[in-house]
């Protein structure tokens, strides 16, 4: 298959087997991403990193990806340095970007801003988190993760909860394991549930997700509880976030009603909706899925930028 200079835009850019292709060679990446083994497989090209909204995981994950790969990195990791400040429009950034890499991986608060700046960049565009939109290498990595814990997505029975509305992961994710044939419910406030073209996304691939505001029912058939926080800077008003924020949380009661192979996962970082004391049970696994960001994205990188498979 051939990835080299392709955008990565949305997980709807990639077909199944594109995105089995990817999960497969994410797995020959982690003794490189470990540093057991080395590699200069990226030697002498540069990743740019324009985060116009904070980052951990992400940021870290791709830095540390390119350099593992024997890449370099350049970038920002917030606006308020940059020209931006001045009012240089996006556009022009990432033409000034484009002149100093050859990829570009942005986050960005306005849904459909890496898509804007793929039509302006020769290099190729990777999206980091579009606001409320899509974040394609997060889907990835999740995908990786249930498939690496529980052998298999097809047929898992998945909870996506939380924030259903804003949550760009979820969007992205909901996607993916239609297409990858899993059962979905989904767990929200009222106010927060699920897009209506997500489920209807969902309904296309023949899968129909069952949605409802009863977690302690839900978990007790589930396989994967997907948790996200309530995103409070998407919010339009704070007295709607105010009603919403702590609408649930993953404890150690609730999950006494779970299978005992019930893994526990969150694309970070979380607030209240999981108590620390979840860390230490065998569900949780979103520490090692935060692991997982990096062998996903060195096969990633790698393969955009015309690497030699290892």
């Amino acid at each position: 298959m051939n990835f080299k200079h392709r955008d990565v835009i949305s997980i709807k850019d990639f077909t199944k087997e594109e995105i089995e292709y990817i999960l497969e060679y994410a797995k020959r990446m982690i003794p490189y991403a470990t540093g057991e083994k080395h590699t200069t497989l990226l030697k002498q090209q540069i990743l740019a990193t324009l985060f116009f909204e904070p980052s951990t995981r992400t940021r870290l994950s791709f830095e540390s990806a390119m350099h593992r790969l024997g890449g370099n990195v350049i970038g920002f990791a917030e606006p308020s340095g940059t020209s931006q400040k001045k009012g240089e429009s996006l556009a022009d950034t990432i033409r000034m970007a484009d002149s100093y890499s050859d990829a570009i991986v942005i986050r960005h608060p306005q849904e459909g801003a890496a898509r804007l700046a793929a039509e302006f960049s020769e290099a190729p565009i990777v999206n980091a988190g579009d606001g409320a939109g899509q974040h394609p290498t997060q889907c990835l990595l999740d995908l990786f993760t249930i498939q690496t814990e529980k052998k298999n997505i097809k047929g898992k029975n998945v909870i996506l909860l939380g924030d259903l509305k804003y949550g760009r992961t979820v969007h992205s994710l909901a996607y993916a394991l239609a297409l990858f044939k899993a059962n979905l419910t989904l767990v929200s406030p009222e106010t927060l549930k699920m897009p209506k073209e997500v489920i209807q996304e969902c309904k296309e691939f023949g899968v129909e997700p069952v949605s409802t505001t009863n977690l302690e029912k839900a978990i007790k058939e589930a396989d994967v509880l997907y948790a996200t926080r309530i995103q409070k800077e998407r919010f339009p008003d704070a007295e709607e976030y105010n009603r919403v924020v702590g609408s649930y949380k993953v404890s150690l009661a609730l999950l006494q009603q779970a299978k005992e192979d019930l893994i526990v996962m969150h694309p970070l970082p979380r607030v209240v909706e999981i108590d620390p004391d979840v860390d230490k049970t065998n569900h949780a696994v979103y520490f090692t899925q935060a692991f997982n960001g990096l062998p996903v994205r060195m096969a990633l990188l790698s393969l955009i930028l015309g690497g030699k498979i290892l």
